[in-house]
């Protein structure tokens, strides 16, 4: 393993991460450092979330930029304010020996005018969002014609959520740039298609396999009937005591709605969704990241870009119709070198769902049962043993009140004083799973031949869909909807659909073709749902102005 000092770094950088700690390098910063010194090469680094990343480009620019030039040199551009907020604390620590650096972080959701007065100030590297950088370009509020570095970070993600003309504008924008550096969990089409225009020669890195799945994650699923979904949710909680995880829902409505119920349950948990502001989604995320919060149950527009340490599950409530997004859902957990769990809820006719993300991140996930109610009880009682073993009884004045203790348990055996305990603690639980039906399905021969598509028929139907999932329709019970949002909206196809099904809490099975163009969509959806769609859109706002949608036909 190499050390930072043997990768070429100034010694006020290797003075920083040996202060952090950091021992050796990270395969990721071993390759990319060197590469990136030099200030004038393009780089693609292909890397799972969570593997050093920010190191890999932060060390390089803290030494590249001038800390006597007080101008922006270089800039680092990342999905979200959370990952924005995170690659500024990183590079502060980096940067503790070097006087005079100075970075900024601007996002939305916060004081434009604030950091207008911090870009004045003076900096050298700028660390944004692409929807606030656009704005701060648009009022001449930033100059970028003097920026030598541009880091995409997170790129795959960027582009699912609809920035990929954002980045463009941005690297337009930055006509004297030396190097472009993109980092990237994985390698879709749209990156491919940057890469070509705005990179030369770019050299790449890959840690692991493209797209594969994180080695030190075991990937877990359980079958169960759709109406099981949320008392399996609640087994696989209760089976795991010491969890401090993410649960992922597919809408927000599921995100709000199982956040409820598990609270009025007694849970410690808390939902991340599009409808918080910005002040409530900081209070969730700080008592998360406190662990004040057991659990967080969010989307995954919504949790795009967070980064907690010690994660030790996740939980998929539904598998994500993108097989790409299940890379970055599962990358929650199993970060810097720990252990990770991903368990997924699964309906039998969505084995054929698993299969895929399985071909996708070339990794075999592993079938196992769905606790019964006495393997949770069992669960539960063990680690509240060791826990009553492991309690500290150093401090306070317990022994003080040891023989008042004695008395009065003297006509009391000690099985009784455990019994007693084991009784004050389980009673409810005990009672809660006495009766616990078994929520497993029981797969016969002929059920697992149609799962994996033996018969042929699901074959059949699966040839009635497109590569993303959506039905092709043309049939008599479908209706086409017109919606005043296209492409220039910053959308491509995956995000606007994410987005009509948010807005609408309709599922994905609803829905058949839909024709994106720049300024306007056409979707085909099932007549019984084309009601609760036009209702629920139109009529709202969409970065400051009005959604117009109705039935196509009648315009």
């Amino acid at each position: 393993m190499i050390t930072f000092s043997a990768l070429g770094l100034d010694e006020k950088l290797v003075k920083a991460t040996d202060a952090l700690g950091f021992e050796h390098a990270t395969p990721i910063q071993e390759k990319s450092i060197p590469v990136l010194l030099s200030g004038t090469k393009d780089m693609i680094g292909l890397a799972q979330t969570g593997t050093g990343k920010t190191a890999a480009f932060g060390l390089p620019l803290l030494q590249l930029v001038q800390v006597t030039e007080k101008y922006p040199q270089a800039l680092i551009v990342c999905p979200t304010r959370e990952l924005c907020l995170q690659i500024v604390n990183e590079i502060e620590q980096f940067k503790k020996f070097i006087s005079g650096m100075h970075v900024v972080a601007v996002y939305g959701g916060a004081s434009i005018g604030m950091q207008i007065r911090e870009l004045k100030r003076g900096v050298q590297i700028v660390v944004a969002t692409p929807g606030r950088l656009i704005d701060l370009i648009e009022r001449k509020a930033i100059n970028l014609e003097q920026i030598k570095y541009v880091v995409l970070d997170e790129a795959d993600e960027m582009l699912n959520m609809g920035f990929q003309e954002d980045i463009e504008f941005i690297l337009q924008n930055t006509p004297q740039r030396e190097s472009t550096w993109l980092f990237s969990a994985t390698m879709p089409g749209e990156i491919k298609k940057v890469t070509k225009k705005y990179m030369k020669n770019p050299f790449e890195v890959t840690v692991g396999k493209v797209n594969t799945a994180n080695k030190s994650i075991d990937h877990q699923y359980f079958i169960t009937q759709a109406q099981h979904r949320y008392e399996t949710l609640k087994r696989l909680i209760d089976f795991n005591p010491g969890m401090y995880g993410i649960i992922f829902t597919r809408t927000k409505a599921d995100a709000q709605e199982i956040a409820e119920k598990l609270t009025r349950e007694g849970y410690d948990i808390d939902a991340l969704h599009g409808d918080l502001s910005q002040p409530q989604r900081d209070k969730v995320m700080n008592a998360f990241r406190d662990k004040t919060l057991q659990l967080l149950i969010a989307t995954d527009v919504a949790a795009r870009g967070i980064d907690v340490k010690e994660i030790t599950h996740v939980i998929n409530y539904e598998l994500p119709d993108d097989t790409e997004v299940y890379t970055h859902r599962s990358g929650r957990t199993g970060r810097a070198g720990s252990t990770g769990v991903c368990m997924s809820i699964v309906h039998a006719r969505e084995i054929y769902k698993l299969r895929n993300i399985e071909r996708f991140i070339q990794t075999k996930f592993n079938k196992l049962e769905i606790p019964s109610g006495k393997d949770v009880c069992r669960k539960q009682f063990y680690t509240f043993m060791d826990k009553l073993l492991q309690t500290d009884i150093s401090h306070g004045e317990y022994a003080t009140f040891l023989p008042m203790l004695q008395e009065k348990f003297a006509e009391v055996s000690k099985e009784e004083v455990l019994q007693r305990v084991a009784a004050l603690e389980f009673d409810r639980f005990l009672k809660y799973y006495e009766n616990a039906e078994d929520l497993n399905i029981r797969e016969q021969k002929r059920d697992t031949k149609r799962e994996f598509g033996g018969d042929g028929r699901d074959q059949a139907r699966s040839r009635g869909r497109d590569n993303k999932g959506v039905k092709y329709s043309g049939g008599n019970g479908f209706a086409r909807l017109f919606v005043n949002l296209g492409t220039k909206d910053g959308f491509y196809k995956a995000s606007f659909l994410q987005f009509i099904l948010d807005m609408s809490d309709l599922r994905k099975d609803v829905l058949g073709r839909i024709d994106m163009k720049e300024m306007n969509s056409w979707i085909e959806i099932d007549k019984k749902a084309a009601k609760q769609m036009i209702q629920s859109i139109d009529g709202k706002n969409y970065r400051g102005r009005k959604i117009r949608m109705n039935d196509a036909n009648s315009r």
